[in-house]
């Protein structure tokens, strides 16, 4: 049963490469890779320590000397204080989100990536090959090279490349979890193999026997790297803004599936509170590219096309205010980077601030003319507010002309304020500090809202107090979740949860080319309606017995049609065949049969087959093999003047601050060193 496992050199469906990809080079000296590296140091140092603290703690509470509980003491405030600096570098190593970003000069904000879990290698052979051996009844060194490729398949998944084949490498090997589960992990006996990953955010080592935790980690990282590949993708271009935002729809789908299928996970970063606020901040970071998008071509100068614009920014704040409240929460605040959080009420106040500035642009710069649409202007604004100035409805503020400036004054206040405020938080954090391009987003949005403050200065307006009202979020493409197909699980009837008798040897004899038997169920076929009168019956053979080969030839996985060609080709001499029996009290029965005529289940026997004149040659006939369960599953063009733009970070001072940055290269090619691990 064993031999479902690929052997080695089999080729995969790409044809060029072997079945069992390879992930990157993890010396290779890239960003990300140096990163990764220092991420698993100290998670290393990070266990040590734990360790010292576990055993200091027992000692502790075994000893009754006074000196040496001093002494133990002592030791005990050094460790903890050396955990607080590790788990401070590990908190810094995940608000190095400059590593994640394109690697071409780039004038976007920078967006967060999740860094992949560690995990210690593990060791399949010894246990696989004795189970082998006691549960399916074969020679278990026979399969050493298959083995060795399934743990060369769990190695390359700790260095996936950051693109799309590193996605199909992890999807590969969670498709396998299943299936290895279904084959190797009965739920009576205790493997021996033991399963260590380190929790994202704190370092902590987490270790199981079972493949709950593998499972779930290996989902936790794929939607890792699909944040990865988003925050590298060249949000310059319409092209590397979809990439952008189907990554990280598909990073919130896999972490949702995360939290609603594995709801106990020891580990903390997949806990549901840590996921739900990580699902929230994935899509936040898609709005975020959605509104980019929109606005990428230019932003129409016009009084609809503002407002427009203005209501999809606070869209992009509002989401950003929710993810910002998740992260202040208890517990998740006192584990998750302080730079994470303060991005979030950056952001936060950044788009809140851009939506004023559109809103006042609308309202200063557009004066209701004879030739605008007042019923759709009305009906724009209208749509913009939650509430209005009281004494005050729309018509009223587009026909005023002083009405219009004060209300528009008031607007362009609230987005300085705000672009302050931004700049204020930026500055309080450390790491935030270490983004420039950032700095010069928030400079350069301030300063556009301060020069359209000054346009509109008017002295005797000192006194005027009016402030702005909210402004109603709103979009026209909302962030919704993906989740990538992925292949569906393992038959049930080869599974470690069954128990059968060792293969035993039936010779069969046709008589009168009927074997006093027929075949149902699609891989592997059973034996059903048995004459108990027949030579096969006095030779051992038993109803509900599965065959499991023919002659020299396996059939584990052939269906009934395949089983049928062998048996028809038996000569006089006979054939031997091996079957099975399930050792269950009440042993599973196919569901499905052979063939379907009228709805009602129909079987095979010898005596209904036709016999083809074509098929009288065996030698001639071909049987496909079924596949082995390892092998389941798997212009930059100047915008005209009637156009506004997002504020950049123009580092060469060539161009203005609101005018268009040229387009980058596309990054559609994943041969670069920044698709490396």
């Amino acid at each position: 049963m064993t031999d479902t496992l690929l052997p080695n050199g089999i080729k995969d469906s790409g044809g060029d490469s072997s079945y069992f990809k390879k992930g990157c080079n993890p010396f290779a000296a890239t960003g990300r890779s140096k990163l990764q590296n220092r991420r698993a140091t100290v998670n290393q140092q990070i266990i040590k320590q734990m360790r010292m603290r576990a055993g200091a703690e027992n000692l502790l509470k075994a000893t009754s000397n006074n000196k040496v509980k001093e002494m133990v003491l002592l030791e005990l405030s050094y460790v903890n204080s050396n955990l607080q600096l590790l788990m401070g570098q590990l908190e810094g190593l995940n608000s190095s989100v400059e590593v994640y970003q394109n690697t071409q000069e780039t004038a976007n904000i920078p967006l967060i990536a999740l860094g992949l879990k560690e995990t210690k290698d593990v060791d399949f052979s010894t246990f696989f090959k004795d189970f082998i051996l006691e549960h399916y009844s074969e020679d278990g060194h026979s399969f050493e090279d298959e083995i060795a490729n399934l743990m060369d398949l769990r190695q390359a998944c700790r260095t996936p490349s950051r693109n799309e084949v590193g996605v199909e490498l992890m999807a590969r090997y969670s498709s396998h979890l299943p299936l290895m589960e279904s084959r190797f992990f009965s739920p009576s006996r205790q493997t021996g193999i033991f399963f260590t990953w380190y929790d994202s955010f704190t370092g902590v080592p987490v270790c199981q026997q079972n493949l709950s935790l593998e499972k779930a980690s290996i989902l936790f990282n794929m939607a890792a790297l699909y944040s990865q590949i988003g925050t590298r993708s060249n949000r310059q271009t319409i092209v590397g803004l979809e990439e952008a935002i189907s990554s990280f729809q598909k990073a919130a789908g896999i972490l949702n599936h995360l939290k609603e299928t594995f709801t106990h996970t020891p580990s903390y970063d997949m806990s549901p509170a840590m996921l739900s606020m990580l699902i929230r901040m994935m899509l936040a970071q898609a709005q975020e590219c959605l509104f980019e998008k929109t606005a990428l071509p230019g932003i129409r100068n016009q009084f609809n096309s503002l407002m427009k614009m203005a209501q999809e920014a606070a869209k992009v704040s509002e989401i950003y205010d929710q993810v910002h409240q998740s992260m202040i929460q208890t517990p998740i605040k006192d584990n998750v980077p302080f730079f994470w959080s303060t991005m979030s009420q950056v952001k936060t106040n950044h788009y809140r601030s851009m939506a004023h500035y559109f809103v006042a642009s609308a309202l200063l710069d557009h004066q209701l003319g004879l030739s605008d649409d007042e019923d759709q202007q009305e009906k724009t604004l209208s749509q913009v507010y939650d509430r209005l100035p009281e004494g005050r409805s729309p018509l009223d503020i587009l026909k005023n002309k002083d009405e219009r400036e004060r209300i528009g004054k008031a607007h362009i206040r609230r987005a300085i304020m705000g672009h302050e405020e931004a700049l204020r938080s930026y500055s309080l954090c450390q790491h935030l500090n270490n983004l420039q391009v950032l700095q010069d987003i928030l400079r350069a949005s301030l300063q556009r809202s301060l020069n359209k403050c000054s346009e509109n200065d008017d002295e005797e307006d000192f006194s005027d107090y009016t402030e702005a009202p909210d402004i109603i979020s709103k979009t026209d493409h909302r962030a919704e979740m993906e989740f990538p197909a992925t292949t569906k699980g393992p038959l049930s009837v080869f599974s470690a949860k069954q128990r059968w008798t060792a293969p035993r040897t039936i010779q069969l004899h046709p008589e009168d080319r009927d074997l006093g038997f027929t075949l149902k169920g699609e891989s592997p076929v059973q034996v059903v309606s048995l004459d108990p009168l027949c030579s096969a019956a006095a030779k051992g053979l038993k109803e509900g017995d599965y065959i499991v080969a023919v002659g020299n030839s396996d059939c584990k996985w052939m269906g009934v049609s395949d089983v049928m060609r062998l048996l028809k080709d038996v000569t006089e001499e006979g054939v031997d065949i091996q079957v099975v029996s399930i050792m269950d009290s009440n042993p599973q029965m196919p569901t499905k049969s052979a063939t379907f005529c009228g709805n009602l289940p129909k079987t095979y026997s010898m005596i209904c087959l036709a016999y083809d004149e074509d098929d009288k040659n065996p030698k001639s006939r071909k049987v496909t093999k079924k596949s082995s369960f390892l092998n389941f599953g798997l212009k930059n063009r100047l915008k005209s003047a009637s156009t506004l733009s997002l504020p950049t970070a123009d580092h060469s001072g060539a161009l203005p601050w609101n005018k268009p940055c040229p387009t980058f290269p596309s990054t559609s090619s994943y041969n670069n060193d920044s698709a490396l691990y």
